[in-house]
């Protein structure tokens, strides 16, 4: 579904990506994993277009995307769900979640979408008509998926979801991810620092050094590996 193929990305005169390469097959939950400024949000704002690479391409369904402008590759099927969240704390959860579907034209696609969301949800549905700013962190990361979802993505990045999040709300929003994942056959892109916890739910990981792709392997051998083990796990 997905193929980056040396992707040098840069800010200014600043290289955040050397030539990296990866590919996601549609269904997976691939995860990539490495320490704070090895470059994982740079790698998901190039796929969606708000960082373009400066060489290098990435395919989504065998077409080349980069120069695309965000909201083209939103209706490729791609959607993000950004780093710290960014909802818009002014509007109310349902008026975000309208956001999401916002380059959509089907109404009846929008509300069955929705009603999903409330069932996988019930907190959103219950604080439907509150501002998004007064919702806790974990309801504003559920928010977040949802909003994202809402354009009825193939493809949906998550850049650190469990950032700002007690342990029991990180679980329940990996066994959402999961959920996600089986019932509506969604492929993810999952960037995440707890690495444990990303290996746990992935079909397979990349690891990211200095903005270099170092290994990549299934998820279970990852969190095997003794290298992996001493410098993500603490063990």
């Amino acid at each position: 579904m997905l193929e980056l193929r040396r992707v040098d990305t840069y800010y200014g005169n600043i290289q955040a990506l050397y030539g990296v390469s990866l590919s996601v097959e549609a269904g997976e939950i691939i995860t990539l994993i490495g320490a704070n400024g090895a470059g994982k949000s740079t790698t998901l704002m190039s796929i969606s277009g708000i960082t373009s690479p400066r060489r290098g391409e990435i395919l989504f369904k065998g077409q080349n995307i980069v120069g695309m402008a965000p909201n083209n590759i939103v209706q490729l099927g791609i959607s993000q769900v950004p780093e710290g969240r960014h909802i818009f704390p002014l509007l109310t959860v349902s008026e975000n979640l309208d956001m999401g579907a916002f380059l959509r034209r089907d109404k009846k696609g929008i509300e069955d979408d929705r009603a999903y969301l409330y069932d996988l949800f019930p907190i959103l549905k219950k604080r439907r008509n509150q501002p998004g700013g007064n919702l806790s962190g974990g309801e504003q990361q559920m928010l977040a998926i949802s909003r994202a979802l809402m354009a009825r993505p193939e493809l949906l990045l998550l850049d650190e979801p469990s950032m700002g999040l007690a342990p029991l709300v990180t679980r329940q929003i990996f066994e959402i991810i999961q959920k996600i994942n089986k019932d509506q056959n969604t492929t993810i892109f999952l960037v995440e620092q707890n690495a444990n916890l990303a290996l746990q739910v992935a079909d397979r990981g990349y690891v990211l050094e200095n903005g270099r792709i170092t290994m990549q392997d299934r998820a279970e051998l990852l969190l095997a590996n003794p290298d992996i083990q001493r410098a993500y796990l603490g063990i």
